[in-house]
């Protein structure tokens, strides 16, 4: 499998940043999962409409009950370790404005684990220059 049609996991860290550009995932190569913090009662109808479009399997969302310092991240963080024992060769896609992952992200990439942490979905390499659907 070459690296475009690698799955491209993207983890939106929601408590942090609410991407304003969801459509652009709407991809066949892209599943997508959204940690929502113990706190936020809304999600932006966007989200909404990624989830019809990619379908239960492909688009996830995880609510966080507890409250506590760095508790989403923590859990955003146990799912990308899962996702990544089970496809080792997928290319996983942090969306946060938080550098307390970058430590990870680059622990993953000494270990040839393609991560990143990006501020927005845009900055996506896969996606620069995709109009939204």
């Amino acid at each position: 499998m070459n690296a475009l049609t690698r799955i491209q996991y993207v983890l939106i860290d929601y408590e942090n940043i609410q991407p304003k550009n969801l459509l652009l995932l709407a991809q066949e190569t892209f599943h997508v999962a959204f940690f929502v913090g113990p706190n936020q009662d809304t999600v932006r109808v966007e989200a909404l409409d990624l989830m019809q479009r990619l379908g239960s399997e492909r688009v996830k969302h995880i609510k966080i009950i507890d409250k506590g310092k760095n508790s989403l991240d923590f859990h955003l963080v146990y799912y990308l370790g899962r996702l990544i024992e089970r496809n080792p060769e997928g290319h996983y896609h942090i969306i946060s404005k938080d550098s307390g992952y970058d430590p990870l992200i680059s622990h993953l990439g000494n270990r040839l684990i393609k991560a990143y942490r990006h501020d927005d979905i845009s900055c996506i390499p896969q996606l620069e220059n995709t109009p939204v659907l």
